[in-house]
């Protein structure tokens, strides 16, 4: 194959790559919407029960997950950070691609990109874990109801300012830094790497930026529902405009006020 063909080929390969992107969010998507459906039905079927059956419900503590409980919150967790993190990740995955045909026509080709993105949704798939014994816990204490959604204005209005406080940490700044910049950050890390380890390792380091930078904005979930779709969506949109807004340190520091400002307000109505 000559190197006009062969660079024809690779140009393709770019577009596969952001096709297959676009796929893989739709489908998480498609479990999202199809998991929050079944989850409505269930919430149908309990506001038709009388007020004594719901209080009974609720007043009866906290029953223990089984196996099969704990697998279903842990998939859906990671089909969520899947279907959340996949477009704030894509212009990192789409430069691999683009320096990875740069690299084949050279001669030099570096490792598939599907290693690197394997990396960063493993640093995810950790954060899936943890999100699903956050949420364990809190059931367990009786701060989540069982659709899912917070049970106390209290602590509604305590994760609001917490999420909001960390918008101004300088672990804010640091991650949301490496994560608007993939050019700096690949530089800062010694390139691309040509080994398959080597490039899940990066993709690793990149998503676990990604999850310094984002992990308390994902306690909002507890908030709004962690099945409700629009809130899902709305975070997501956030995520992704605190990447791509050029001045997204400030853009993070106004919507940390504006959380702050919320939890307070949420916080003294619950109070008082």
């Amino acid at each position: 194959m000559s190197a006009t063909a062969l660079e024809a080929v690779l140009r393709r390969d770019r577009w596969i790559v952001a096709a297959s992107l676009a796929a893989l969010t739709m489908i998480a998507w498609a479990y999202i919407f199809w998991l929050a459906r079944s989850m409505y039905s269930d919430d149908t079927a309990m506001q038709g029960m009388d007020a004594a059956s719901l209080d009974a419900m609720m007043m009866s503590g906290f029953r223990p997950w089984t196996m099969t409980e704990l697998a279903v919150t842990l998939l859906m967790w990671m089909v969520m950070m899947i279907g959340m993190m996949t477009p704030s990740a894509a212009p990192m995955i789409l430069l691999y691609a683009r320096v990875g045909r740069h690299s084949e026509v050279e001669g030099k080709p570096l490792a598939a990109t599907g290693f690197f993105l394997g990396g960063y949704f493993l640093a995810w798939m950790a954060f899936a874990c943890a999100a699903t014994l956050g949420q364990w816990a809190l059931e367990s204490t009786l701060l989540l109801t069982p659709m899912m959604t917070s049970a106390s204005g209290i602590f509604s209005g305590i994760m609001l300012i917490a999420v909001g406080l960390f918008q101004w940490t300088p672990l804010k700044d640091i991650c949301l830094r490496q994560c608007q910049a993939p050019v700096m950050f690949i530089h800062r890390h010694g390139g691309f790497r040509r080994d398959p380890p080597g490039s899940v390792a990066l993709g690793f380091r990149h998503g676990m930026y990604c999850v310094g930078c984002c992990w308390a904005l994902m306690g909002l979930l507890f908030i709004g529902g962690v099945m409700n779709v629009l809130w899902i969506a709305a975070v997501a949109i956030f995520v992704l405009a605190e990447k791509l807004v050029a001045r997204g340190r400030w853009f993070s520091r106004l919507s940390g006020l504006a959380l702050c400002a919320a939890g307070l307000w949420l916080l003294g109505t619950a109070i008082l």
